[in-house]
């Protein structure tokens, strides 16, 4: 099943026309479809100043020849109603502006590379600092090798720093990897991740809302962060600075009631106070990928066991028991009355525990007394 081949082509003129996270555009075409929009806009233009631009540019546009030119570089467009299309972006429509004027349902995303989109149910979106520390790289290709090794797709947004190391620590466990951009999925944005991206569009999947061959805006970068909030399950933070676009992608994690993690850091480390922030707000923490795959999985999956030391042989006594084996002394054997004196008990019990400590070699007899063993103080 798929759209409508008017549908489609309506959603490429529009998405060719218009800035990427109109959210009125969106709205628009959630309510009449995208073929209704253009005619009328094509009619009657708009009465808004601001779009008057983009309406000019749409009379100019020719969706067909601009499917083709995109399929004939590997692009393909996925719209609501194709199999492909990921229903959980549909969130958007009812999610708050995390910024001003930018938001809404996708008219559509172009997609290079064969792992689909409809295939990104069990995914992760781990984002960060661009200025990751070595710890937060580290911390990220383990978490994000966890993930991939079970199957587990990671989305993040091909940056420097936390992002790059996502995608390489998916790819070096042979998981899926998909990279959404601000700028054309046809293009290498940044140019140093060439390779990175390159491989993405062979294995994984590089997605953008933004049409072939635009450039990367800010505002684009703050547009395309719901979608990576949306795609997933949950959002991962692992170094962010109080002002940062992976908390901004963090934000629409929580408008689309996505669950949002913080990997902690150093509390001097200006690259994780933002994380900190996120942490006290109530984001849940996390500092490995079984933890994420517990916070983010069905209920009884990916269960974690909590971290303690380990395990010592008096750790099976009962509370009775410490309490004479902690009136033992080291070195000169003591005898039973002072042993019962200081444990706080009647002899005859004292004794009780005392044979039992001596069998299970906690104490030792000594002439007339007892002390305890080398192996009850290790």
């Amino acid at each position: 099943m798929s759209a409508s081949e008017a549908e489609r082509l309506a959603r490429v003129a529009l998405a060719m026309a218009f800035e990427p996270a109109d959210p009125d555009l969106a709205r628009d075409v959630a309510a009449r479809g995208a073929v209704s929009v253009r005619e009328d806009l094509l009619r009657t233009g708009s009465r808004d100043g601001n779009r008057k631009d983009a309406v000019a540019r749409l009379a100019a546009v020719d969706p067909a020849r601009d499917l083709e030119r995109a399929q004939t570089n590997g692009l393909r467009f996925v719209v609501p109603g194709d199999d492909e299309w990921p229903t959980q972006l549909d969130d958007l429509e009812h999610a708050p502006e995390i910024v001003e004027g930018r938001g809404g349902v996708p008219l559509g995303l172009w997609v290079r590379g064969p792992v689909t989109l409809d295939s990104l149910d069990d995914s992760v979106a781990v984002v960060g600092s661009r200025s990751a520390t070595d710890y937060g790289t580290s911390v990220t290709r383990e978490m994000c090798g966890v993930l991939a090794k079970s199957r587990w797709a990671v989305v993040s947004g091909a940056a420097f720093g936390v992002d790059q190391a996502a995608h390489r620590g998916a790819v070096a466990a042979g998981g899926p990897t998909v990279a959404v951009l601000a700028c054309g999925a046809d293009r290498i944005y940044p140019a140093a991740h060439e390779r990175l991206l390159e491989h993405l569009a062979e294995h994984g999947a590089v997605v953008s809302e933004a049409p072939p061959g635009a450039s990367p805006m800010k505002l684009r970068f703050l547009a395309r962060n719901r979608i990576i909030a949306a795609l997933t399950r949950g959002t991962v933070v692992v170094e962010a600075a109080p002002r940062s676009g992976a908390l901004n992608t963090a934000g629409w994690a929580d408008g689309v009631s996505r669950q949002v993690m913080g990997v902690p850091g150093p509390v001097t480390a200006l690259t994780s106070a933002g994380v900190h922030l996120l942490i006290r707000r109530g984001a849940t923490l996390v500092s490995s990928g079984a933890e994420v795959l517990e916070a983010v999985g069905a209920a009884g999956d990916h269960l974690t066991v909590d971290v303690r030391g380990p395990e010592r042989p008096r750790d099976h006594l009962s509370v009775r028991q410490l309490q004479v084996l902690d009136a033992l002394p080291v070195g000169r054997p003591s005898g039973l009355d002072s042993i019962a004196r200081i444990a706080g008990m009647e002899a005859a019990e004292t004794a009780r525990h005392l044979a039992d400590l001596t069998r299970n070699g906690f104490a030792e007899k000594a002439g007339a007394g007892w002390r305890i063993t080398a192996f009850a103080r290790t």
